[in-house]
């Protein structure tokens, strides 16, 4: 019997010593690199992806403002509301068991990421969970926001959930801006549409900025707290992230919360504002999420969370809780793991997590279509 516990004690010792351990960068510190050949990746696939990526800059202006109206020039009354700023070039980096293998063009640099934001909106909700103030994300928005914004016989059927994986229809305007207005038809009449019956909520996903930011104006109320300042304490200062990033709102979006005054945040930068951050400091959320929500010894946010926000919504099966799923749908990338999950930004901002191979891969300003190409590449390498 004590030769089978004392078997059974070094198979533990043994599966323990060969679990997989990831590097976690310091904070102010630099990058831990390893040559891509440590972890038998072929050189010239690898290099071939970073060429890729480098040769199929998103083709807008680098004049974000100019990129932006004219990227959205359909949308009526459409007006930029928040900060804009010049983008660099292509950038990125690729780390495998959290150590970089590769990188290109100017990765502390300091950019707008668009809807990446919206995935570390989904992380705020997250953590609310975390912390008991979001009971459930079935639960009814109203019930815990109880102003205007969701009284009505449609908008009071809304919950979290629903905001969560854009499927709520929630119908009115924020900050200026009116539902109907965010991403109109490219065909048909658009006034029909305007005085259309809003769809049941949870029926059918529609990529809406105006829902978007009600979500935020739901969480920063529900926080009490701007929502910048939970992200700093809760998981930015946490994973060691630089102090360069910044989360705007538009230049009006202010609330009053216990008779103080907040920016309500935007999840996007359409009409500008969102997340302004460097390509290194997107690598440590994504090695944070590649990590099941654990930085070193520290759960920063429940693994429960995460698989939640990675399930496919009924409507759409390629997006989770403002995470982006390589499952079968319109947006599957043939012949990559469907397990694969990504916050996607427009002009080609990307973070990728790829949990069955071990890699955080950030690409910026890659033509968006060209994502999948990209990471077909970076697989092959792999392989």
């Amino acid at each position: 019997m004590k030769l089978h516990y004392f078997a059974l004690f070094t198979l533990i010792g043994f599966l323990n010593l060969n679990a997989q351990d990831y590097y976690f960068p310091g904070a102010n510190t630099a990058w831990e690199q390893k040559s891509p050949k440590v972890f038998k990746i072929k050189d010239a696939p690898l290099k071939e992806a970073i060429e890729f990526a480098e040769a199929n800059e998103y083709s807008g202006s680098r004049d974000l403002r100019i990129a932006i109206l004219k990227g959205f020039e359909k949308e009526p009354f459409h007006q930029i509301l928040g900060p804009t700023k010049k983008r660099g070039g292509p950038a990125g980096l690729i780390l495998k068991n959290g150590y970089i293998v590769a990188l290109w063009g100017e990765t502390k640099r300091v950019d707008m990421t668009f809807s990446v934001t919206k995935s570390f909106l989904s992380t705020i909700a997250g953590l609310a969970e975390d912390a008991g103030l979001l009971l459930n994300t079935n639960d009814r928005v109203g019930d815990y926001i109880w102003d205007d914004t969701f009284k009505g016989a449609h908008n009071s059927k809304i919950t979290w959930e629903h905001l969560l994986q854009q499927n709520s229809a929630w119908s009115g305007e924020l900050w200026g801006g009116k539902d109907w207005a965010d991403r109109p038809p490219s065909e048909g009449d658009r006034d029909d549409w305007k005085l259309a019956t809003p769809k049941e909520p949870g029926t059918v996903m529609e990529y809406n900025d105006v829902r978007v930011n009600v979500l935020a104006y739901s969480l920063t109320h529900l926080w009490r707290k701007p929502m910048p300042m939970v992200l700093k304490e809760k998981i930015m200062d946490k994973i060691g992230a630089s102090s360069t990033w910044r989360w705007y709102g538009y230049d009006h979006a202010w609330t009053e919360i216990d008779g103080l005054q907040m920016k309500s945040v935007t999840g996007g930068g359409h009409s500008g504002a969102g997340i302004f951050i460097s390509a290194e400091d997107m690598a440590r959320f994504g090695l944070l999420f590649l990590n099941n929500g654990k930085w070193k010894n520290d759960q920063l946010i429940s693994s429960s969370w995460i698989k939640k926000a990675t399930t496919p919504s009924t409507p759409n099966p390629n997006y989770g809780y403002m995470w982006w799923l390589n499952k079968k749908g319109d947006r599957h990338w043939e012949g990559l793991s469907e397990n694969i999950y990504y916050a996607a930004g427009f002009g080609g901002n990307f973070i990728v997590i790829d949990k069955e191979n071990d890699l955080v891969v950030v690409t910026r300003w890659l033509e968006p279509n060209k994502i999948g190409e990209f990471m077909t590449k970076v697989n092959a390498a792999l392989k």
